[in-house]
């Protein structure tokens, strides 16, 4: 019998931390402060700062294992907690803190949160949830420059005074680093653990040519926050890579966002898809006075993209590249490029496959399951859930019964994305299980719908729920925001539909509304909407 001859070693986001103190101490960290003023530091600070930061919390007490929150906006700062509170043995959990105050409280409990990072612009939201929680320890990032006057610890001073000796907490390629709750949209938040294993295999596998396609000679600007999936996944990769970073803080208006791009010329942008529709009309609006940097690459994930926000971004010189995932996923499940055999397409093609989910990730398994249970053929035509196996894919929930309704039998993933698969591998996601009309018992995708209307020239964003109906079971309701400036009818937007969908499909009800609500994540909140219009 032969044996593999190749060496046993676990596994280690240490090892990503050692390659960007080692080989990139020259690079750059771009944070935003709240006062919109521009703080730096090199890789080299960053190396040492997360050391001193495992270092620090060791001093404290921390043990293996021992979850440490932070309630941070993007920065220098939350990048070091990245990288410190693992590198200490302990699991950093981001709190989303656009969430009510009284569920950051549950999840934090859930979670058994022992000590807290937070920006001291965040302290009045900490007040309001401060009582229901038991956090050991509240460490505050002066943001402000100004001195930390409260009870709690000074994180600058944390790391002046920690032991100057570390050594990394001995660990396993499995064992936690970090943890992040799903945004809990039909239900309780559920947290999603993630090991130095998946994590390592994660950036691996997204960092490829053809996925996030990142190198050194990059500059990013994460607008994705970095309470929400780890960010996506990027500061692991530029970390690897020595990829300067430019963090917009909390200023994330299109406006600030443009100024920031203005000033530090990042080739490479992410974020969710609402973001970039409100900075296209400003791009649209004012041509003369905001542009782009020539060039630049954007990744949009986290809801559908429409092609004609595609199309915008071109004709500004910059580039979208579309991806799909979630938190389970750690997140990147897929992203769209064109492969090789089709570079030849015409625009209108090519286009299309820009607003495909595109081609699923490697390193993972997919399948979509029809409504049969049968799993389905990649046609393009047949749908069905998708669902997903990998080594950086959740198996189940921290701290939470097994939930057959999102795991399966045989170890597959439940998204609760409906998709189809066309015979190139493109995925083209349809719905949400939970947002699909069924009209006379035929389905109506509300997403294919949204984009549609959004090609509109006078629709800045467009949702589609279903509502009840006495004679059909469920009818399309269209909410619609129209651009400043423009005027569109029912009867308008019906007649550009109709080209798309059949006459039974289109909606007899719109409403036009000033803005569609979003979730702490940015997407659209459906569910305040069907709420709504009952």
């Amino acid at each position: 019998m032969i044996r593999s001859t190749m060496q046993r070693v676990p596994l280690s986001l240490n090892q990503i931390l050692e390659r960007a103190g080692r080989l990139f101490p020259g690079s750059e960290i771009v944070s935003r402060l709240p006062d919109k003023s521009l703080v730096r530091h090199r890789f080299a600070d960053f190396y040492a700062r997360a050391r001193k930061l495992a270092s620090g919390l060791k001093s404290l007490g921390l043990a293996k294992g021992d979850r440490v929150a932070t309630l941070s906006w993007n920065h220098y700062a939350h990048l070091e907690c990245y990288f410190g509170i693992p590198a200490a043995g302990g699991v950093m959990h981001t709190l989303n803190l656009r969430l009510a105050p009284s569920e950051i409280a549950w999840i934090a409990n859930h979670a058994k949160d022992r000590f807290l990072v937070v920006d001291d612009v965040l302290l009045p939201l900490l007040e309001q949830f401060r009582d229901q929680v038991k956090f050991e320890k509240i460490i505050v990032v002066p943001l402000t420059r100004a001195r930390v006057n409260t009870p709690f610890l000074d994180y600058e001073a944390l790391l002046a005074t920690a032991p100057e000796k570390f050594d990394y907490a001995p660990h396993d390629e499995d064992d936690p680093i970090a943890m992040c709750y799903t945004s809990g949209t039909t239900g309780r938040p559920k947290g999603v653990v993630y090991s130095h294993r998946s994590t390592v295999i994660h950036t691996l596998m997204a960092n490829q040519p053809d996925h996030w396609g990142l190198a050194a000679k990059d500059s990013v600007c994460p607008v994705t926050p970095m309470f929400h999936a780890n960010c996506w996944g990027i500061p692991y990769a530029c970390a690897m890579l020595g990829i300067k970073l430019v963090f917009p803080g909390p200023h994330l208006h299109p406006e600030d966002l443009l100024d920031l791009f203005a000033r530090e010329k990042p080739t490479y942008v992410l974020g969710v898809p609402t973001i970039w529709l409100t900075m296209a009309q400003l791009l649209e609006q004012q041509p003369e006075r905001y542009q782009l940097p020539p060039g630049m690459r954007m990744l949009v994930g986290g809801a559908a993209v429409p092609e004609s926000l595609i199309r915008t971004y071109a004709k500004h010189g910059a580039r979208v590249t579309q991806g799909w995932g979630m938190t389970e996923m750690s997140p990147v499940g897929s992203i769209a490029y064109v492969k090789p055999e089709l570079i030849g397409v015409d625009d209108d093609a090519r286009y299309k496959i820009y607003a495909s989910a595109g081609l699923p990730a490697p390193i993972m398994d997919i399948r979509i399951v029809g409504e049969s249970g049968e799993e389905q053929p990649w046609d393009g035509k047949s749908v069905g859930e998708i669902q997903v196996k990998g080594p950086f894919i959740a198996g189940g929930y921290h701290d939470t019964p097994p939930e057959p309704e999102k795991f399966t039998a045989d170890g597959w993933l439940r998204t609760g994305d409906v998709a189809a698969i066309d015979p190139n591998g493109y995925i083209r996601v349809t719905d949400r299980t939970k947002d699909l009309i069924k009209s006379g018992g035929e389905w109506i995708s509300s997403v294919e719908m949204e984009n549609q209307l959004m090609a509109h020239p006078a629709v800045q964003e467009a949702a589609v729920i279903a509502v009840a109906d006495a004679k059909w079971g469920e009818r399309p309701l269209a909410c619609v925001v129209v651009k400043q400036g423009k005027s569109a009818t029912p009867d308008d937007l019906r007649a550009h539909l109709s080209g798309i969908f059949a006459k039974w499909q289109l909606p007899e009800r719109f409403e036009f509304l000033d803005a569609i609500p979003r979730t702490s994540t940015g997407k659209f909140w459906k569910a305040k909407l069907r709420e709504r219009f009952r």
